[in-house]
């Protein structure tokens, strides 16, 4: 693992931003591996900020998402595809046919999830997987549990997840239950990792990724396995690790 550390989260933003722009010039049909969530929008932003002065572009770049909830059509403002569309495809010169998200209306688990992982070997694995992670060591929607899952699977969300989630809902039996995910084996096979944290409020998951034992407890503690991951962390992030 490398880690870069930067002043802020305006700082990691940029930083990591450099990182993914690095990979499209070098390669300008890149397959990347994206997130949501309120870290990476920094990152998508500054990318944006580029395309729009010429330095970008997206016109071959692929695009596979994490993650997202089952049962929620993707106009819902809710969904990760309106997430992405909103923070990054709708605002460069992407192909609309060249981004890919888990089919959050396909009911039948066991198709959408045999159809996402065929779909990302098909373009020939990801290049460049852009995770976050969660205050208990999370990355994409796999939680603390006995063992690694390893493709793209479908989870059944905490209590506390659906909980945090009600104020986004207009009541409570729309809040979606379960999601589909990339698995840790699914994201281990991308030939580059960039894991992106910001806040105290990660410094202790940072630090039991970085310095703990490699287990399922810790998710993201697998990253350890991986022979290209660059992590790129605030001062707050890195202020527990040793």
């Amino acid at each position: 693992m490398k880690i870069i550390r930067t002043k802020d989260y305006q700082d990691m933003s940029r930083k990591a931003a450099n990182i993914i722009s690095a990979q499209m010039i070098l390669k300008d049909d890149s397959v990347l591996g994206l997130a949501t969530g309120s870290t990476p929008i920094g990152i998508y932003d500054q990318l944006v900020d580029w395309y729009k002065k010429g330095d970008l572009d997206f016109s071959k770049i692929t695009t596979v998402n994490l993650d997202e909830y089952k049962g929620l059509p993707k106009e819902n403002d809710q969904s990760y595809w309106y997430f992405m569309n909103k923070n990054l495809f709708s605002r460069v010169n992407i192909r609309p046919d060249y981004h890919f998200l888990p089919d959050g209306m396909n009911l039948d688990s066991a198709n959408e999830c045999e159809r996402y992982e065929k779909l990302i070997d098909s373009l020939g694995g990801i290049d460049l997987q852009l995770l976050g992670l969660g205050r208990n060591g999370h990355i994409g929607f796999n939680e603390p549990c006995d063992s690694f899952p390893q493709d793209v699977h479908v989870v059944d969300l905490t209590e506390s997840t659906i909980e945090a989630n009600k104020r986004f809902f207009a009541s409570a039996d729309d809040v979606p239950k379960q999601a589909y995910t990339m698995g840790v084996g699914t994201i281990l096979r991308a030939k580059a990792i960039l894991l992106v944290v910001s806040g105290k409020d990660k410094a202790a998951a940072l630090n039991a990724v970085v310095n703990g034992p490699i287990t399922p407890q810790v998710p993201g503690s697998v990253l350890r396995l991986h022979p290209n991951v660059i992590i790129v962390a605030d001062e707050d992030a890195l202020s527990e690790m040793k």
